[in-house]
C-alpha cells in the first residue's frame, strides 16, 4: 500500500480557496431567499437558507450577480448563441440552467473547478433530476460521460482540473471539444487573485492565445492598499486563504494584465461605479427590500471590487463596444 503523501502548506492554501466557493454559494442563496434576484436551481446546490447576511453584502453579490449577467448575456447575444464559455473556477454556479431557461444557451458551456468542487457539483446533479434532466435533454448523442470528477454532455462540461497547471488545463479542454475557433467568452470570479502574478498571467496569456475571437469577465478585488482593503486581507488569512495575486490588485490601473498578454481592448470599472450604472428601476426595487443603516459601508465594500473585461476579435463582432 502505498504511503500516503503528507498534507502541506499549499493543501491547505488550496482547501482555503475551495471554501469560498461554499461561502459565495450561501451569500447568494441567502440573498435570493430575500428576493434580490431569481435563482430557481440554487437551492438544490445549497438547501438552507442559512443565517442572515448583512444587507451590504446581499446589495454586493447582487451588483456582483448583476454585473457579470449583463457583460456575458450582451456577448451571447453579440455572438447569436454560437459562442463558447468556460466559467473558470466556477463552483456551485447555476449559469448552465440560466441561459437554458432564458434561451441563451451558447453552443458549449464548460466550466473547469478544482476535483474535489467538480465532485461535489457532479454528485449534486446525479441525484437530482432537475439538474440533470436538462442536461440529458439538451444532449443528442449516447455519448454522455458522468463520472465523479467529469461531465460531457453535448452542451455542458464540467472538468475537474488546477488553473496553475495550464498544459493540463488545455488537454482536458481539448479532449471534450474545446473549439478554438469559436467566439469564446472566458469567466473569472474572484479567482485569478488567489493565483500568483505569473500564474495568473500564464492562464490569461494562454487565453489570448487560443482564441482569435473572446473576450474575457474577471471580477475579484481592487484598491487593496488602504486600510479598509488590508482588514479585508487580514480577514481571508485567519482563515489560511492567502491572496497570492494582491499585488494586481492595487488599483484600476493595475489590473492591465489583459493589455501586455494578448488581449486587444480592456476596461475596469469599480462595483461603486457599475452599481450605479445597472437599470435603476430594479435597484430601486432591491434597495426597498432591506434596511440599509450605513450607505458608506456599502460603498466602501463596492470600492473594493471591480469588474474587468478584455476582448480580441478577429471575427469583428464589435466586442470592444460592449460594456455598461
Amino acid at each position: 500500500m502505498a504511503a500516503r503523501q503528507p498534507f502541506t502548506d499549499s493543501d491547505a492554501a488550496d482547501e482555503a480557496v475551495r471554501t469560498t466557493c461554499d461561502d459565495a454559494t450561501t451569500c447568494k442563496r441567502f440573498a435570493t431567499s430575500q428576493g434580490y434576484w431569481k435563482d430557481l436551481h440554487i437551492h438544490y446546490f445549497v438547501r438552507n437558507v442559512g443565517e442572515r447576511k448583512a444587507p451590504e453584502i446581499n446589495r454586493g453579490y447582487y451588483a456582483r450577480v448583476k454585473g457579470v449577467n449583463l457583460l456575458l448575456d450582451e456577448f451571447i447575444k453579440k455572438t447569436e448563441c454560437k459562442c463558447q464559455i468556460i466559467n473558470l473556477g466556477a463552483g456551485l454556479d447555476t449559469m448552465f440552467w440560466r441561459l437554458k431557461d432564458e434561451n441563451l444557451l451558447p453552443q458549449k458551456l464548460f466550466e473547469v473547478d478544482f476535483p474535489a468542487v467538480v465532485a461535489k457539483k457532479i454528485h449534486n446533479i446525479k441525484t437530482k433530476p432537475p439538474l440533470s434532466k436538462p442536461i440529458i435533454d439538451m444532449h443528442s448523442t449516447d455519448s454522455l460521460l458522468l463520472d465523479a470528477h467529469n461531465l460531457d454532455s453535448d452542451r455542458y462540461c464540467i472538468v475537474g482540473a488546477d488553473l496553475r497547471d495550464i498544459s493540463s488545463l488545455d488537454e482536458k479542454l481539448k479532449k471534450f471539444h474545446l473549439n478554438p475557433e469559436l467566439p469564446t467568452l472566458l469567466l473569472s470570479e474572484c479567482v485569478l487573485v488567489y493565483m500568483t502574478p505569473s500564474q495568473s498571467s500564464n492562464l490569461v496569456h494562454w487565453a489570448a492565445e487560443t482564441f482569435h475571437t473572446a473576450m474575457f469577465i474577471n471580477y475579484e478585488q481592487v484598491n487593496m492598499s488602504d486600510r479598509f482593503g488590508q482588514v479585508m486581507i487580514e480577514n481571508l488569512q485567519r482563515r489560511q486563504c492567502t491572496l497570492a495575486g494582491v499585488e494586481i490588485c492595487q488599483s484600476l490601473d493595475s489590473q492591465d494584465r489583459f493589455l501586455t498578454t494578448g488581449w486587444d481592448h480592456a476596461d475596469a470599472l469599480d462595483m461603486m461605479t457599475v452599481y450605479s450604472m445597472l437599470p435603476q428601476q430594479d435597484v430601486a426595487r432591491i434597495e426597498l427590500l432591506e434596511f440599509l443603516d450605513e450607505r458608506e459601508l456599502l460603498q466602501q465594500l463596492l470600492q473594493h471590487y471591480c469588474i474587468c473585461w478584455a476582448s480580441k476579435d478577429k471575427l469583428s463582432l464589435g466586442l470592444s463596444q460592449l460594456g455598461f
